[in-house]
């Protein structure tokens, strides 16, 4: 394993620290003061204590925000486990750059940049637009029916890719970092890690990502199950499961959501696969646990599974399935919302409003 990478990502993993509470209770009783019956917020109080905890202060600000969009390929997907050709990625990658998808039009909505890696796309998309982070450690994965989709090295190699480009968007002022990612074939490895963490049978976390029907359904789930058999991911080691049966977008991910709990930047989940490689995050790191917020509950399988062993209620339930970083674009005006009422709103004692403590 290359040592100076790992031991950057055990450095990244060393630096993150307990988010402070104390912050989140004290903006909980300034809630309490404003003019509404107490709670009557709902999750937007909870969002403005969550933030207020992670950013240390009674007066967070999230006011520049980022959409990493983390990009591969995955060898699984000659087993007929996607609706979509691999050449897909690429040219979905192309369509980020010029500024045409969907995670484009929501991120220019809700006021964010849209950062784009690639990280191991098959077809270098980088060469031709300036707008592509090349970051490749090599043209996507292996097939995890084969064996271990990654080395330890090449998925030592992506964590720090993730690292260095979170902390680059941390350093230029980023203060909300949203995950998204590209990959045809990737809810199959987000979907054989989920059945590894917990050590269940595939077909109870396996969704039909963007649309494959039944049979390509029963492909994906066999290919999963013959995946776990050939590789025998050890349960309880993260960067094994990961190594064995991720990709390299999902360990881009997984470090810049250890690289944003290290510099106390909240980090916004999209969908399945973000929230796994974040999964992967915490199960390295616990601590990173305190970070993250969920934007929504994609109708894949497995992703409310997932968001339930992170500690997790999503802001939004819009039955999304499509990824990139669509959902954690959506809930981005959420965030600013729960900010801004603890900001303006008055209190009782502004608005001479009598408090009848309920």
């Amino acid at each position: 394993m290359e040592l100076k990478d790992m031991a950057r990502v055990r450095r990244t993993i060393a630096s993150v620290a307990p988010v402070d509470r104390t912050w989140g209770n004290e903006v909980a009783a300034l809630l309490d003061a404003k003019t509404k019956p107490r709670g009557s917020l709902g999750r937007l109080e909870w969002v403005a204590c969550r933030v207020a905890a992670i950013r240390r202060t009674s007066a967070p600000q999230v006011g520049r925000k980022a959409v990493l969009v983390m990009c591969g390929d995955h060898g699984v997907a000659a087993e007929g486990v996607s609706a979509y050709p691999q050449a897909v990625t690429a040219q979905m990658v192309a369509n980020f750059a010029s500024g045409g998808a969907a995670i484009n039009v929501l991120a220019r909505a809700a006021g964010a940049e849209v950062v784009v890696v690639d990280v191991g796309v098959a077809v270098p998309v980088a060469d031709r637009s300036a707008s592509v982070q090349a970051c490749r450690v090599r043209p996507g994965t292996r097939s995890i029916t084969q064996g271990a989709a990654m080395t330890a090295e090449e998925t030592a190699r992506a964590l720090c890719v993730g690292v260095a480009q979170a902390e680059a968007l941390i350093e230029r002022g980023v203060e909300l970092l949203a995950l998204g990612e590209m990959g045809i074939g990737n809810t199959t490895s987000a979907s054989a890690i989920t059945s590894a963490f917990l050590g269940v049978d595939p077909a109870g976390v396996t969704g039909h990502g963007t649309g494959l029907d039944e049979a390509g359904w029963r492909r994906k789930v066999d290919a999963i199950r013959h995946a776990l058999l050939v590789n025998r991911p050890r349960q309880d080691d993260a960067f094994d499961v990961l190594s064995k049966l991720g990709g390299f977008e999902l360990a881009g991910l997984c470090g810049a959501a250890l690289a944003a709990a290290a510099r106390g930047v909240p980090v916004l989940l999209d969908g399945f696969i973000s929230s796994v490689a974040a999964w992967c995050a915490v199960r390295m790191c616990e601590t990173v646990g305190g970070y993250l917020l969920a934007s929504h509950r994609s109708v894949e399988t497995g992703h409310t599974r997932v968001l339930r062993e992170l500690g997790l209620e999503p802001l939004l339930d819009l039955q999304l399935r499509l990824g990139e970083g669509t959902g954690a674009a959506l809930a981005m005006p959420l965030v600013d919302a729960a900010l801004a009422i603890l900001r303006d709103m008055a209190t009782f004692t502004d608005a001479g409003v009598s408090d009848s403590g309920a």
